[in-house]
């Protein structure tokens, strides 16, 4: 497998792929992030960590079929690919370890 690490946002997209499985298209994604994490994504950013994560074999891609809500025009649909499970496998056993050695604190801040 190349380039095993993993960025922040190319975790989180991995993920969000992996929640959608056959509707993991750009603009479900892109909505699915907002949702799920509040977060902003320009199409840009997500369409180039996208193809990131296609050349580091993480992900695959084909084109869906037409649909009348589209104008019949086609989505391309992503799915993760066997590496892309083992990539996102290793970095949550790494996270689950770290935070199993972290000393038994409050985490919770408060504020004066």
């Amino acid at each position: 497998m190349k380039g095993t690490n993993l960025g922040e946002f190319e975790e989180l997209l991995l993920l969000v792929v992996l929640i959608l499985q056959e509707e993991a298209y750009m603009l479900r994604i892109k909505d699915e992030i907002k949702n799920q994490v509040n977060r902003s994504v320009s199409m840009g950013a997500l369409h180039t960590t996208l193809a990131r994560l296609e050349q580091k074999d993480f992900l695959k891609s084909e084109m869906g079929g037409t649909t009348n809500e589209r104008g019949g025009r086609r989505k391309r649909i992503y799915e993760l690919t066997a590496d892309g499970k083992a990539v996102l496998n290793e970095v949550k056993e790494m996270r689950v370890s770290l935070w199993n050695q972290v000393p038994a604190v409050d985490l919770k801040f408060s504020h004066a």
